[in-house]
Formats: structure tokens, sequence, C-alpha cells
């Protein structure tokens, strides 16, 4: 079987193999440039030094639903020119998509009833059966968590717990796969080969409140998802994940590299199951600009009423869509609506509105979700995965900040800071939004709630593990070490694919 391994997003050079000669050449340069990308003076700011700006929050459902029968769609203006009427106001209820992907009249699907779950408060939440051990004869009592009270209600005649929702125990048998027996870890992940000392940090696994989240399972998975197909839609975290789930399945196969030469998006398929996976590079998840096409570190123009063509267009067919992104937010940007700026974030242009990131991610969220639900022929499952918080102690990123932990926090031992709570809050109610709206057109939108887990796991980052000593290189605590914690995101989502494909199954949704 003619297999290839994973290969290098195609604005890197691509890594055939392990064992090339030019690999520590590649691996320097992919190390600088990703924590150029992630973390340059330039990009970040201090969340506390912007002041709030609210953002309007009327007719949010009417700014994600697909347009009706007698909706115009409204042409967008061409990057070069400024509408003829500029707003007068910040809109918070676009609801025209824009021309490239609005849907003929015959094409519209007709609205079913809602479904008899929609208003629910924890809709989209992952339930699962629990499943005691002999020792536990006492039902466990519910723990609140950051998305709103469980109540470990009974679906039927199964009790269930909340799947994202517990502490992080031994697992003496973990890690299922190494750097040696996986080719496809990108050098600023790969922990051992840069010699990380302890390897106590692999040891663990999730363990939801009152139930037990199976260890994924790669020989189930590929049954699971044979003949579907995944697409990876975010930054650089959403690759982190989708090399986990390569990791943990080349304990079976490899896959084979069919993407286009040039092209940063990148498809991989395992042709024994008809099971393909897609990354579709788009940390901001709409459209946007750089400033300065030489220059990453410049400000960037995000056009958030527009669809980010790059992945809104290829991903109709797909089966899951797996949404994800957050860290690019906190660059300085400027803000577009009907193509004109209407706003900026850490820039220095005193004439322009300052907003602070969660007006801009709020709104590229939406858009994203109204971007799907307005795709004719996509019958799939739009699964939003929540933020994943970095952990610097002791400084900020540039100025000597580290994550030097061996062992993850107790839920008592750490407070998700105000940001990172906040871009919670904004994901949980656009998922609820989005699943309104999508249920009125038989979609399915479910929730991947990783923040309680991962903000647990401050020992689970590369570090300074991550390039060599010699190397003038940031510590980076914002990807994951590979093995590590975010194997478990696939525990996760082994969990959240199975009900959807397997009728029987006694897990549910609520």
């Amino acid at each position: 079987m003619n297999l290839q391994m994973f290969d290098l997003p195609a604005h890197q050079k691509r890594r055939k193999a392990p064992k090339v000669a030019s690999l520590v050449a590649l691996s320097i340069a992919l190390s600088v440039a990703t924590i150029i990308c992630v973390y340059s003076p330039s990009l970040l700011y201090n969340p506390g030094n912007v002041p709030q700006a609210v953002p309007s929050s009327d007719s949010l459902r009417e700014s994600i639903r697909r347009p009706e029968k007698d909706d115009e769609p409204q042409a967008a203006n061409s990057p070069e020119t400024e509408p003829s009427e500029p707003p007068s106001s910040i809109k918070s209820d676009l609801i025209v998509a824009r021309t490239t992907l609005d849907r003929n009249n015959s094409e519209r699907r007709s609205a079913p009833s809602p479904s008899p779950s929609q208003g629910d408060e924890n809709e989209g939440r992952t339930r699962i059966p629990i499943q005691r051990s002999p020792e536990q004869t006492k039902r466990v009592s519910p723990v609140p968590n950051p998305a709103g009270g469980i109540d470990h209600s009974k679906l039927g005649d199964k009790e269930s717990c909340d799947l994202f929702t517990g502490e992080w125990v031994p697992n003496p048998e973990a890690p299922y796969y190494t750097n040696s027996t996986c080719y496809g870890i990108y050098d600023h992940q790969n922990c051992m080969k840069y010699g990380r000392p302890d390897t106590n940090f692999l040891k663990w696994r999730w363990k939801p409140d009152g139930c037990e989240l199976p260890i994924f399972d790669p020989h189930q998975f590929l049954e699971v998802v044979r003949g579907k197909s995944i697409a990876f839609v975010g930054d650089s975290l959403a690759r982190n994940h989708m090399l986990s789930l390569m990791c943990l399945l080349s304990r079976v196969l490899y896959p084979l590299d069919v993407s286009t030469a040039n092209d940063e998006n990148r498809r991989w398929v395992y042709r024994e199951y008809n099971f393909n996976v897609s990354m579709f590079w788009a940390p901001y998840l709409v459209r946007s600009e750089r400033t300065d096409p030489n220059d990453i570190t410049r400000p960037f123009n995000l056009y958030l009423d527009e669809f980010d063509d790059g992945w809104t267009t290829k991903v109709q067919a797909y089966d899951y869509i797996i949404i994800s992104a957050g860290q690019w937010f906190f660059r300085p940007t400027n803000f577009y609506e009907n193509r004109t700026l209407i706003g900026c974030l850490a820039c220095k242009q005193d004439s322009v509105t300052q907003f602070t990131m969660n007006f801009s991610y709020e709104r590229a969220l939406r858009t994203a979700f109204r971007a799907v639900i307005s795709l004719a022929n996509f019958k799939g499952v739009t699964i939003l995965r929540t933020i994943a918080p970095s952990h610097f102690e002791g400084g900020v990123w540039d100025q000597g900040g580290d994550c030097v932990r061996t062992r993850p926090f107790k839920r008592n031992e750490t407070v998700l800071a105000d940001y990172n709570s906040e871009l919670h809050k904004i994901q949980l109610k656009e998922l609820r939004i989005a699943q309104e709206e999508g249920s009125k057109w038989g979609l399915r939108f479910r929730l991947f709630d990783v923040t309680q887990a991962m903000s647990l796991r401050p020992d689970g980052h590369p570090s300074k593990y991550g390039h060599w000593p010699t190397e003038k290189v940031t510590n980076d605590c914002v990807h994951w070490c590979l093995p590590g914690p975010i194997d478990a995101w696939n525990d996760f989502l082994q969990e959240l694919i199975k009900p959807e494909e397997t009728k029987k199954s006694s897990y549910r949704y609520t």
C-alpha cells in the first residue's frame, strides 16, 4: 500500500520523511515561523488596556437565518470601492449571504418544525450513560460548570452525566503513541524530541463526574467513520487537534496525502475506510486580508459580515465540520462591515473606534455559523470546539512567561481568566442561536467543550521543548505536546460522533 507521511501546510516546506537531511533546518524555520505567527509582540494586546465596547445584541437570531424566498441578495461591493451609503451605526443583524454562496430559490429547503428540545439551556451538551465501577453505589452529586447548571437528569431509562465536567485522573497505560511511532508530529509540538525530561504529564485521562469516558479506540473509530469525512476549520490549534487524531489512528494505518500543491488547506484519505480528513486554514473564520502582504506581523483587515471562501465554498459535502478559533483574535485588526471601516483592535488610529476582541469574535463566529446554514445541500453535523486556554506564568509570553508545571490542576486550584471566560460565553451563546436557527432546516450543531478540561492542564504545553536550546524562540504555552493532553480531545470526538452514526447508541444529546 502506497502511504505518505503527514505533510506540513503548503505555506511551509513539506516534510516528506522523518529522516531527510534537511529536517533540522526545516524544524528551526518552522519553530520560528510558528512563534512569530502566534506570539509576535505586535500581535497580542492586554485585554485590560482597551475599554470594553458593548456591541448591539438585537436580532441575533435574525442575523444568521437562512434567506427567505423574498429576500434579495445584495452584491458585495468590490474591495476597491466604498458603499454608496455608509452605515450610520454598527449593524449586528446582517442577514444576506454573499452572492458566491447564495442559493437559488429552487434550492431552498422548506423549514421543518422546530425540534422538541429547542430552547433547552443545555442544548448541544453531550450526555453519556453513567458507567459506574463496582465500588460506586451512590449517585455523584451534580457539579456546576462555566456553561451553566448541570442536573445529571435521566434520559429515558438511562442516567446520564455531562461529558465535559470532571477531573483528570491517573492513567498509567498512556500514552498510546510516541514520536517514534507517529511521524506526523510537527517539531514545535514534539516535546520528547527536544528533551522534555518528565513524562508524568502523559499519564492522565479525563474523567467526567459520575461516569467513564472511553479511551479512543482507533479500530472502532475508523469503523464508525467508514465512508465519512471530517473538516477541521480554524487555526494552528485546530491543526494540533487534527495531528493528534492522525497519530492515534497511526496505530492502525497512515493516511495518504492527497493535498493540492501550494494549497495551505490540506487533505488526507484513509482509503481502506473511504474516510477523509481535511484541514482548512481559517484563523479568523471570516474573510480577512493582510494590510501588508509581505509582513504577517502587521494588522489584518477583518470583514466581519463576509464568508471566508477558503472554507465555506468547500465544506458542503463533508459529514462533520469542526469549527474552532480564538488565538488570532488577540492581534491588532481593523474591522469592516458592508466594506466600511467601523472600528479596530489595538490600532493606533485616534479617529477609529476601539473595540475589544469580544466584538470581532462574536461577529466572526456568527458569520461562520451563518455560512454553514446558508449551504443548500449541507446535511452534516457542525461541531463547535471551545477555547483552550494558554498557561503563561511568571510573565507574559514575550517577557519570560513560561509553563513549567508537571501535573494537572484540580478544579479548585485555578480560575478561568476573564478574557477566556468571556470568549467561552460568546461561543455558548452563538452556538445556541445557531442550533435554534439550524433546527428549522434539519441542521445539527453540537458543542465540543474542552475549556474546563484544558484549563486544568498547564503541564501539557511544549514550553521550551519545541526547539533546540540554541534557537532564540519564546516559550510555547499555547499549543500542546504530542502525545499529550490534547489526545483526550479525540476521546471526546469519538463520543460525539458515535451517536450520530450509530442509531442504537445509548448516548444522547440534550
